[in-house]
């Protein structure tokens, strides 16, 4: 299993301090880094022009729009706003978590940014971690190489361009990533403890939870068959704490949302009221059905392709925690009975679906090659963020 650290001065693999190890894993991501930030880049610049062509502000889009304007109330006020729909129902900001709104807050103070700044800034220095994790996992497990590959694929997503909004995507995605790191690189306590921070940050962690659960139980399964019963538990007290501090984030804030409303089940009913709630793929199999039969067809085929890269994930023998992660960001994105042209944006997360085009890609003969495909990646997903932001839909 190929692992980028063995390629790193001594510093990176131990031998000097934690500031050195740093600069080594940095110096060695820089590649993964500047192709990510190219083909991001590449998509600022395209609406930027398109935006400048309709007469619009590109950064208002960016941050002023959506989602992004429910983050800011609640880093300016705080908790405690709700719209009344006409049909009476109502959407309360509790719907939404909280740590995006504590650092937009935060570096707003401390900086000249205003929120919706300082919510862009967030996004864009999240985006880069997030390239960095995502390295850093491919990179361990099928070379450098794969790991710049995998990075910039990740920027080239469909709806990439939401990891450049005041949205929550790309710092969900930075924590995960460096937590699936973690645990392949068996450290465990760090997995759980930045679990903690991605729960607080999306309901989407307990798809990340549930893959540091799956993944610890299955390790004391085969060692318990392995006849290592004894002194199991005091073998294994660190991958259990780190197991035990990951739910603590999705907790809180559920536990918060259940005080504030006065009802152990508060969380959820706020959920439903912005219609999320898990209906198990009815809601999905609705909307399919209500399209034009071309559309109908076209929307089957990408799903279809969806299932054969998963397909692909399960027969490259990922690892159990990549793999259940990838997985079940997936399925909780599918069978959720929320609004349909959300559900690329809550997929992105799933960057290990990534992992077999990006092996397939490293292995091109020319680096030219694997750049024009990656290239071509980009300018249609740059088209199609541009699009999708100076039309009337949330992404």
């Amino acid at each position: 299993m190929p692992d980028q650290l063995t390629r790193l001065p001594p510093a990176a693999s131990g031998t000097g301090g934690p500031r050195h190890r740093a600069a080594a894993l940095l110096t060695a991501a820089a590649p993964a880094l500047a192709a990510y930030a190219a083909v991001r880049a590449l998509g600022l610049l395209v609406l930027q022009l398109s935006a400048s062509a309709a007469g619009k502000d590109a950064l208002h889009l960016l941050g002023g729009r959506w989602d992004s304007v429910w983050y800011q109330r609640i880093a300016e006020n705080g908790y405690g706003y709700t719209v009344t729909l006409p049909d009476g129902g109502t959407h309360p900001d509790l719907a939404f978590f909280p740590l995006l709104p504590a650092l937009e807050r935060g570096l707003a103070t401390v900086t000249p940014f205003g929120v919706q700044g300082a919510g862009i800034a967030v996004a864009w220095l999240a985006g880069l971690l997030a390239a960095w994790g995502i390295f850093a996992v491919g990179a361990r497990l099928h070379g450098p190489r794969t790991g710049i590959v995998l990075a910039a694929l990740w920027g080239a997503y469909p709806t990439a361009f939401v990891q450049s909004m005041a949205y929550t995507e790309t710092l969900f995605t930075a924590l995960a990533a460096w937590s699936l790191y973690a645990v392949l690189r068996d450290r465990w306590i760090v997995a759980g403890a930045l679990c903690v921070l991605a729960g607080l940050t999306r309901p989407s962690a307990a798809a990340l939870i549930a893959a540091l659960a799956v993944t610890a139980a299955a390790a004391l399964v085969r060692e318990w068959r392995a006849g290592g019963r004894r002194g199991l538990l005091r073998r294994n007290a660190r991958m259990l704490l780190g197991v035990c501090l990951a739910p603590l984030g999705w907790l809180a804030y559920v536990v918060f949302v259940a005080v504030r409303e006065g009802g152990p089940f508060a969380y959820f009913d706020v959920q439903a009221q912005w219609g999320n709630s898990i209906d198990g793929g009815r809601a999905l199999a609705a909307f399919i059905a209500g399209l034009p039969l071309p559309a109908a067809l076209g929307l089957c085929a990408a799903l279809g392709l969806l299932g054969w890269l998963v397909f692909l994930c399960v027969r490259q023998r990922q690892p159990l925690p990549v793999l259940v992660h990838g997985i079940a960001i997936v399925v909780v994105s599918l069978i959720g009975s929320g609004y349909f042209g959300s559900r690329p944006r809550l997929m992105m997360p799933a960057f290990p679906l990534l992992l077999p085009p990006a092996v397939a890609l490293a292995r091109l003969r020319t680096t030219v090659r694997t750049g024009a495909v990656v290239g071509a990646l980009a300018l249609g997903s740059a088209a199609y963020g541009a699009w999708t932001l100076l039309g009337p839909g949330p992404p």
